[in-house]
């Protein structure tokens, strides 16, 4: 379901900025003299996310929470599954949130929207809203900065890549801890 939604998410953001430039211009995903300054911009970014997480998982509670909903919601996918879903993830979302709905609303609604699309039920996915508000505001300004989409996808990518198969691995170690040997004893 998740491919499907990424997919129509990233056709959605292709023909709303076609529709409203004429064309989709190259340069809106690469500039091809700054290619390499925008990767490493956009990984450190990624990397930075992640620090900020994984700081945040050390001092808040409804961290772990999370991850354990995320973990069962992602269920168990293996690297290069997590790999393929950050790729496919990360383009359909910069796309629209950076390329469509940035380009033609503005930084900060598009931000908001990135943010409220990262909801769910209970106060962990509060804490999940806010730091998509964080990423957003990040990748936003790395969007206006840049001027292309590169460095907010290699953030987006870096993020997504890292945090789906450390779920992934939690709901693995989960699984072996609870199995039926567990049961046995």
């Amino acid at each position: 379901m998740a491919w499907t939604f990424y997919l129509v998410l990233a056709l959605a953001g292709g023909l709303w900025i076609g529709f409203a430039r004429g064309v989709i211009p190259l340069a809106l995903f690469v500039d091809r003299q700054s290619f390499a300054l925008d990767l490493a911009i956009g990984v450190g970014a990624g990397l930075l996310l992640v620090g900020i997480w994984r700081l945040g998982r050390r001092i808040l509670p409804a961290a772990e929470e999370l991850e354990s909903a995320l973990a069962r919601v992602l269920g168990g996918i293996s690297t290069s599954e997590a790999v393929a879903l950050a790729l496919l993830s990360g383009f359909a979302e910069e796309i629209f949130f950076r390329g469509a709905v940035q380009g033609s609303v503005g930084f900060l609604p598009a931000t908001l929207l990135f943010a409220l699309l990262h909801s769910g039920p209970g106060r962990a996915f509060r804490l999940w809203t806010v730091f998509a508000a964080v990423a957003g505001l990040l990748f936003g300004g790395l969007m206006l900065w840049r001027g292309n989409l590169l460095a907010p996808f290699a953030g987006h990518f870096v993020v997504n890549a890292i945090n789906l198969r450390s779920l992934s691995r939690r709901l693995g170690e989960s699984a072996r801890l609870t199995g039926p040997n567990e049961e046995e004893s």
